[in-house]
């Protein structure tokens, strides 16, 4: 997986200041924890350096990058350090030149079409939109990356919980930068697990994990019917026959003969398949990629490999 795809398939990259290097590792495992093994940590102060450099050596694990790079300098001690990407606010020439001619993945600052042209002069595919909401959002970008079909961009500066979602929702945009969940005073306080909490809450909200039906595994079709029947005589949901199954609502899938899981199935809908997967592989769960299955050659579902009290389960595309 390469640089713009971890960060695509983690969604949001914490944007973080440091006054002091013995706050990063607890912080990025603080983030971790929460669903977000990545920090950009901006050069706007001293500490970044260091802080850096802790981070690579102790969590390796962690996509740690540099942000407010504004020197070639700052961007050769930042990959030195152990950096694995290069944020700038705008763009500058010189210090874009230079990453690209050293191999450092690097999301410039580009918020106006002048800048994205250059941006493709230099051969970048992701760049940063930077300040995003006072720049007017996502509306801005959806203008300005019109001309430009393969330019992608993360949007920072103004993102936070409530309008997340908002951005992801346009598929140019692949991850947004956002401090909301580490805020300067939470870190200065040692409050670790307060951002962890934050961390989790964005990551839950930006996977909008919802309940979408559970499937019940019955002998045959008329067993299945009679569920289906009996379910909607119950809550006055509608019965809906199929195919393979029948259904009473949304929520209740009688299966016409038995299918995956001991007692069925459990389909959980998520606004990114791919997000999802990445969040849930990194708390330890598996998937069966035999059973993933695309629409419009996106992924719309696919079954972890465990059962859970006796029900196979799946995420589904919304």
């Amino acid at each position: 997986m390469d640089m713009i795809q971890k960060i695509a398939s983690l969604g949001i990259v914490p944007v973080i200041k440091l006054n002091d290097p013995e706050h990063a590792v607890p912080l990025c495992r603080a983030l971790t924890r929460g669903g977000l093994p990545v920090a950009e940590i901006t050069f706007r102060t001293a500490a970044a350096e260091e802080s850096i450099r802790r981070v690579a050596r102790e969590l390796p694990d962690v996509l740690v990058g540099a942000g407010t790079v504004l020197t070639t300098q700052q961007a050769d001690a930042a990959m030195a350090a152990g950096a694995k990407f290069i944020v700038t606010p705008g763009f500058n020439p010189e210090v874009v030149g230079h990453c690209v001619e050293k191999g450092y993945p690097i999301f410039p600052g580009c918020p106006t079409t002048s800048d994205i042209e250059q941006a493709i002069r230099f051969g970048l595919k992701v760049v940063k939109f930077f300040p995003a909401e006072a720049m007017g959002g996502l509306n801005t970008i959806k203008a300005v990356s019109a001309p430009y079909s393969d330019m992608l961009f993360m949007p920072t500066g103004g993102v936070n919980e409530d309008n997340l979602n908002t951005y992801l929702s346009f598929p140019k945009i692949i991850a947004c930068g956002g401090s909301w969940m580490a805020k300067g005073d939470l870190i200065e306080n040692g409050e670790f697990d307060k951002i962890e909490e934050l961390t989790r809450s964005a990551v839950r909200k930006m996977l909008g994990f919802e309940l979408a039906h559970i499937g019940l595994n019955c002998p045959d079709a008329d067993e299945a019917a009679k569920t289906a029947e009996r379910f909607s005589a119950l809550f006055g949901w509608p019965y809906k026959p199929g195919n393979s199954s029948d259904f009473a609502g949304a929520y209740v899938e009688a299966m016409k003969a038995p299918g995956r899981g001991s007692h069925g199935h459990i389909a959980v809908k998520c606004n990114s398949i791919p997000r999802a997967r990445a969040y849930l592989e990194g708390q330890g769960f598996a998937f069966d990629e035999s059973t993933l299955k695309l629409k419009n050659g996106k992924p719309n579902a696919i079954y972890l490999t465990e059962e859970i009290g006796g029900f196979a389960v799946h995420l589904l595309q919304k």
